[in-house]
């Protein structure tokens, strides 16, 4: 009998803070994982969160400091023995709308480098700039000029998929062409951290993924290529040669390059699958579909919608989907997370969630009608000031109510604000949806039948990961690597366990408080 040669996947994750990779195996176990944690394992390049603060909202990362975080990883994974030559394909996720500013002949060094050294050493003259990073906030101007030229934020949302947001990697480009003309015309391409980390693979540059790419503002959703309107407002005529053309997302975009090949034993027809940005990794890893909803509770709350089509977002994101199940996603980012839900514990009950879930369980679904909106910090989506409102059943506004009610008020009408803005990018529910949940407020169950009972729909947690973008990484390769060779692999399907299922009455109970919540919400201060 002949033994089957094993396979495994790889999957790296270049975030904010930390590079993270795992491996898995052809029944999608996680078999080793590594981490490098920025701060602590690299002090010579002094960032703090992994990157570093400037002036006038400047927030950057030096792109060697990724760069020797993946020779440390790669060391760490040898270290706990994986064994590279079984692995059939390495995809990878990264922090999404920073940009990687190469010189001229920088992918001649790509093309030529040595497997005696390390990668830090051979690529440290190759970048033109630190690199703009997603915390960045010091393009407003750019923003509005970016507006102005494509016909105005409505109409960029509908060409983009979002209005021209600070951080966005176009508003960052037109600045840098702008304010540092000769750094500009002495780059040879223009990389988004995620074809960057891509490129160090490959051996050349990596071209940008449609995913990640439709973050950018620049790139036309419907089209799948670059806008021209767009290029034009944020550089010159070289801007598309210096971007280079997009690839979609389940894309084999190469081999690994021969240096990895001789220094860690890959064999030389490991396939490359192209990177993306990590919340377009993370609805991978939780194998969305249209009509499915990825809930990450963490200190803001984020919602990842799988969609059928692309309307243009009133708030929040739409993106080109990193998968054929769902061809569109949405993105949306509620500040007012589990940092909300944790300091109004605090205030009603002290620091128990027991304590807070068994005085939730004191009230009954619809909680007679009270609602509240609390915002401790100014809220993206919708953009409201911070404050707290609270209404009884028929719309009276109150100063404060009992605690039980406040308790039920805060996490209702949480729920009926995630499905209500989710409704207006045009997602819908139906029989087969469901939530998928993740993050460290998804062990709540009484959270989770909230949910649950809102969107009328069941909740699941994955079990695989915490790291869905992470996961999603190595899942990626596995999967596009699969449809390449036309080979199925047995663990594919998601792991995922039932924690709620909504009553039957939810419907009656919720639609009429969704109603009244957007009606209440108008009441709340806009942010200009």
């Amino acid at each position: 009998m002949i033994e089957q040669t094993p396979k495994s996947f790889l999957g790296f994750d270049f975030s904010t803070q930390r590079l993270k990779a795992v491996l898995i195996d052809e029944n999608y176990v996680v078999r080793q994982e590594a981490d490098v944690e920025f701060d602590v394992d690299l002090p010579e390049f002094r960032t703090s969160g992994g990157v570093v603060r400037g002036e006038r909202g400047e927030v950057t990362a030096p792109p060697l400091l990724w760069v020797k975080a993946l020779d440390m990883v790669m060391d760490r994974l040898v270290l706990a023995g994986v064994d590279f030559s079984t692995v059939e394909a390495v995809s990878g996720a990264a922090q999404q709308h920073g940009s990687v500013w190469w010189t001229k002949g920088s992918e001649d060094k790509l093309k030529n480098l040595s497997s005696e050294d390390f990668l830090h050493i051979q690529l440290a003259s190759v970048f033109a700039a630190d690199s703009p990073v997603w915390m960045d906030s010091s393009t407003s101007a750019d923003c509005r000029a970016l507006e102005e030229a494509v016909g105005g934020p409505e109409e960029l949302a509908k060409v983009t998929g979002s209005r021209a947001y600070e951080r966005f990697t176009g508003p960052q480009i037109r600045k840098m062409y702008r304010t540092r003309p000769r750094l500009y015309n002495a780059t040879e391409r223009i990389s988004l951290v995620s074809s960057f980390a891509c490129s160090l693979f490959l051996g050349k540059y990596a071209p940008i993924d449609l995913s990640d790419g439709s973050g950018m503002n620049l790139l036309d959703i419907h089209s799948m290529k670059w806008c021209e309107e767009a290029l034009k407002a944020c550089g010159d005529e070289d801007l598309v040669n210096k971007l280079g053309t997009p690839v979609p997302t389940a894309s084999v975009v190469g081999n690994i390059s021969k240096y990895f090949v001789e220094r860690y034993g890959f064999k030389s027809t490991c396939k490359l699958v192209a990177f993306t940005g990590d919340n377009c990794s993370a609805l991978a890893g939780l194998r969305l579909r249209s009509g499915w909803v990825g809930l990450s509770l963490g200190t803001s709350d984020t919602l990842l919608l799988g969609l059928q089509e692309a309307r243009a977002p009133p708030a929040g994101h739409i993106l080109v989907g990193p998968t054929a199940d769902a061809p569109y996603m949405a993105l949306l980012c509620f500040s007012n997370g589990s940092l909300t839900r944790q300091n109004h514990r605090d205030r009603l009950v002290g620091p128990s969630w027991d304590d807070f879930n068994e005085l939730l369980r004191s009230t009954v679904r619809g909680n007679m009608g009270y609602m509240g909106i609390y915002y401790d910090t100014a809220e993206i989506v919708p953009r409201a000031v911070s404050g707290r409102w609270l209404w009884d059943a028929s719309g009276k506004p109150l100063e404060k109510v009992a605690p039980q009610f406040e308790t039920r008020a805060l996490l209702e009408t949480q729920a009926l604000a995630r499905r209500a803005h989710a409704e207006d990018m045009a997602f819908r529910l139906d029989k087969s949806s469901r939530i998928v949940a993740t993050g460290g407020a998804s062990v709540n169950k009484e959270l989770l039948q909230i949910f649950s009972d809102v969107f009328n729909t069941p909740v699941y947690i994955q079990e695989q990961h915490a790291n869905a973008a992470l996961l999603g990484a190595a899942i990626r390769a596995a999967d596009v690597w699969s449809d390449h060779v036309g080979l199925k692999l047995s663990g594919s399907e998601l792991k995922v366990s039932p924690v709620a299922t909504p009553y039957s009455d939810a419907e009656n109970i919720y639609t009429p408080m969704m109603k009244r919540y957007r009606e209440l919400v108008q009441q709340v201060p806009t942010l200009c």
